[in-house]
């Protein structure tokens, strides 16, 4: 279940981010089908849980990790114009130790906002923006 919480918690922060935006852009999450209109450039977010463990002899604690990925699709041939600026706002948005709260689950993001390499295909440019998280709960 936290795993699922941890995931609402930055789903809500990619949410509220995309609604400041002056240029508002699709997001789409796990599990949901899109087709985006010619030239478009959007977003597909999820988590990508870790293994639960637990550091404890008792077994009162438990340690959640995992991924939390976004990818920023453009249209082929866009070059970086239109995924740099996102990429930079998305490291803005997700700062290293930042720590977010719910129901009494906090979420602490480990490691800086990385892209990886661009993915072109034949109408879209990807480029894969992720973090490691953790969360500790007893």
């Amino acid at each position: 279940m936290s795993h699922a919480i941890i995931a609402s918690i930055y789903e809500a922060k990619l949410i509220a981010w995309n609604a400041a935006r002056p240029e508002k852009l699709k997001i789409v999450f796990e599990n949901t089908a899109y087709t985006p209109a010619e030239g478009e450039t959007y977003l597909r977010a999820f988590t990508i849980p870790g293994d639960t463990a637990s550091n404890t002899l008792s077994g009162d604690h438990r340690l959640y990790t995992g991924v939390f990925q976004v990818s920023i699709i453009a249209p082929a041939g866009s070059g970086k114009t239109k995924t740099n600026p996102i990429v930079a706002e998305l490291t803005s948005l997700f700062p290293l130790y930042a720590q977010d709260t719910k129901a009494a689950l906090t979420v602490v993001t480990m490691s800086p906002v990385d892209p990886g390499p661009g993915i072109t295909g034949d109408s879209a440019y990807t480029v894969p923006v992720s973090f490691l998280y953790r969360a500790d709960t007893n």
